[in-house]
């Protein structure tokens, strides 16, 4: 990381508006004691499922990779989301992080996701803005060089960079899976974060960080922002 880059993030970038911190708190907002949250796309150790620890009395991740967690309190099974080894309205939050731009069935995935939920619970997912330059220029370059280009600009394992379909990461999009699935949508929200992609060069860094300010200022621009973050309800009669 360049050191421009570093102080440009620490001043600028508060940790509690990180996407992450936000997604982290909404998921907190629906959960008690004695529910059930589920992580589609937990990863191989189910970090952030790990961290709701406490916030919920059973704790489910699904994901296709291999599991390097034995953890003895989380429920982890190795499946697709759009066939997960879970019963009927048995969840009371699927939350997912960073995994929707990854889903290539997406009308599959939502009424797999329907499936397991009680009813009156949600489907809370932070994924990548397709109108994001950083989503633009992942969608034109081929699947197979993302690895190589994320292990050089984010210094993240190759093995963990998996091909992506933007198929439902614009507002369009997610009001058409939702509707078809039978969802609400009780939250859509555009978020912003600092120019992880360009932390390898200052000046990069902060020609980047004041587009990003820009448009997350001006409303007319919020739509460019790099996330969204997303909170489908299922019908509490259904």
């Amino acid at each position: 990381m360049s050191a421009l880059a570093h102080r440009l993030r620490e001043r600028f970038y508060p940790d509690e508006e990180h996407p992450y911190r936000i997604f982290q708190a909404e998921v907190s907002r629906h959960l008690g004691p004695t529910a059930t949250l589920l992580d589609a796309g937990c990863g191989r150790t189910a970090p952030v499922l790990a961290r709701f620890r406490g916030g919920a009395a059973r704790l489910i991740g699904v994901d296709l990779v291999e599991f390097r967690s034995d953890a003895q309190d989380l429920e982890l099974h190795r499946a697709d989301l759009a066939s997960m080894p879970i019963e009927n309205d048995a969840v009371d939050v699927v939350m997912a992080r960073s995994v929707m731009e990854h889903v290539t069935e997406p009308r599959e995935v939502y009424a797999e996701v329907y499936r397991v939920l009680r009813p009156g619970g949600r489907f809370i997912f932070l994924t990548a803005n397709l109108w994001d330059y950083a989503s633009l220029v992942a969608k034109a370059v081929p699947n197979r060089f993302h690895p190589g280009i994320v292990a050089r600009t984010e210094g993240r394992r190759e093995e963990d960079v998996f091909p992506t379909a933007y198929r439902t990461n614009t507002r369009g999009a997610v009001q058409r899976w939702a509707s078809q699935s039978g969802f609400a949508i009780e939250d859509f929200r555009y978020l912003g974060q600092y120019p992880s992609y360009f932390l390898f060069n200052g000046f990069l860094f902060a020609l980047a960080m004041g587009y990003e300010k820009l448009v997350g200022r001006l409303g007319a621009l919020n739509f460019l922002q790099g996330w969204i973050l997303v909170t489908l309800r299922k019908p509490p009669s259904s």
